[in-house]
């Protein structure tokens, strides 16, 4: 598939071709789904965690004896029927992260492209540098329309353009190898260089 390369300023800057096996695939809600939960879930921290009754500071003392007293037998106050007690199979830090195959990884990339290239919301631009000033960065934006965008340089991304993007909101830069199904479904507009597709390329082939 062919698509029109534009430059910052707006202006046209020819076309690219866009491999089919990339950016043409059709869309598949259950393997976007489950790339985005393995990533979500890697991410989590996993520390969450709560006190068991061998943890809570009171005494172990019996707190009143077995018979006639007329209310239910009982053992210590650390016992997790009682307020402020040990809490009962509770959190405790663990790992949320699972496994998927690199093959499955690469799949969910490819249809993640190609979900913004169906929907008409893949741009192409010639490249993505800056001499590092925010305001001028951010009026080409407007001009350009992009509210939530992510840019998906070549190997590594311009420092200049890296510096002027970091504080403009909705604008978010990474590098090949950073791009991911995640924050590209979570913008409404990828953007992508030259050297961006030619290395895309390269990576999922």
């Amino acid at each position: 598939m062919k698509l029109d390369v534009i430059n910052l300023d707006g202006g046209t800057a020819g076309s690219v071709e866009l491999d089919e096996a990339l950016f043409g695939l059709e869309p598949r809600a259950d393997i976007l789904h489950r790339v985005v939960r393995w990533q979500r879930n890697n991410a989590q921290q996993g520390t969450h965690k709560v006190k068991t009754r061998t943890e809570t500071s009171y005494s172990t003392k019996k707190i009143y004896r077995q018979k006639g007293t007329g209310g239910a037998r009982h053992g210590d106050r650390n016992a997790p029927i009682f307020r402020k007690g040990g809490i009962y199979k509770g959190p405790t830090p663990r790992s949320h992260g699972h496994d998927l195959p690199k093959k499955f990884r690469k799949l969910g990339l490819c249809h993640a492209l190609s979900a913004k290239a169906k929907a008409g919301e893949l741009v192409v631009i010639e490249s993505a540098e800056s001499e590092g000033k925010t305001g001028a960065l951010a009026k080409q934006v407007k001009n350009l329309g992009w509210k939530r965008a992510l840019i998906i340089d070549g190997a590594s991304v311009n420092e200049g353009f890296a510096k002027a993007a970091r504080n403009i909101e909705g604008l978010d830069v990474l590098p090949t190898m950073g791009a991911n199904v995640y924050d590209i479904l979570k913008r409404d507009i990828l953007v992508i260089t030259k050297a961006g597709v030619e290395a895309l390329e390269a990576r999922l082939k």
